[in-house]
């Protein structure tokens, strides 16, 4: 060990030491890349969210049950969030014959909903169905609007990685955890 720096050695061991292991986030599935029409009536593809850290949910506009209180939660979300350049939000429906995106947009000011932030996305209820039973894994659209009442956490990469129960209230500790932890993910 000539030459080499006892000091040296003892400080690299002390600071890997102190070092915690990053904690990584199960990965659930892959959202394939789809096409809707978003609240602005323009059409949107989910591969304009790759890159960025995303949170959805599925609701319906008439809802007498969860949704107003999905929709107030992920409010909560963007404004605790706000600092997270890279995190969207994606509201789904499951009623696209009463949601068109005029319905949406209304409904996205009613939450106040930031442009460009905060989507909403409607379409055909066969790619809708798809997406929350075959990728999301939340369930079907099948006109019975009938819905999960879950959030899903997407990564840069469109993997799913995490879901939160909105029934009981949101952990916005654990979302703003889970979310800073893929952010430090290699995109």
């Amino acid at each position: 060990m000539k030459g080499i720096c006892l000091v040296c050695l003892l400080l690299v061991a002390a600071v890997a030491c102190a070092r915690k292991p990053q904690v990584s986030l199960p990965v659930y599935g892959e959202i394939p890349d789809f096409e809707l029409t978003a609240e602005t009536g323009k059409p949107f593809r989910g591969a304009e969210l790759r890159g960025k850290i995303w949170i959805a949910d599925f609701i319906f506009t008439n809802c007498p049950g969860p949704c107003p209180r999905m929709s107030s939660q992920m409010r909560l979300i963007q404004e605790s969030l706000a600092d997270v350049a890279e995190l969207r939000l994606v509201s789904f429906t499951v009623d696209p014959e009463r949601d068109s995106p005029e319905v949406l947009a209304a409904y996205a000011r009613r939450y106040q909903a930031q442009p460009g932030r905060w989507i909403f996305l409607t379409g055909p209820m066969e790619t809708l169905h798809r997406l929350s039973r075959d990728a999301f894994k939340v369930g079907d659209v099948d006109g019975s609007l009938n819905h999960s009442t879950h959030f899903v956490l997407v990564d840069q990469r469109g993997r799913i990685r995490a879901y939160y129960g909105t029934a009981e209230g949101l952990d916005l500790r654990k979302i703003r955890a889970d979310v800073e932890a893929l952010r430090k993910e290699p995109a």
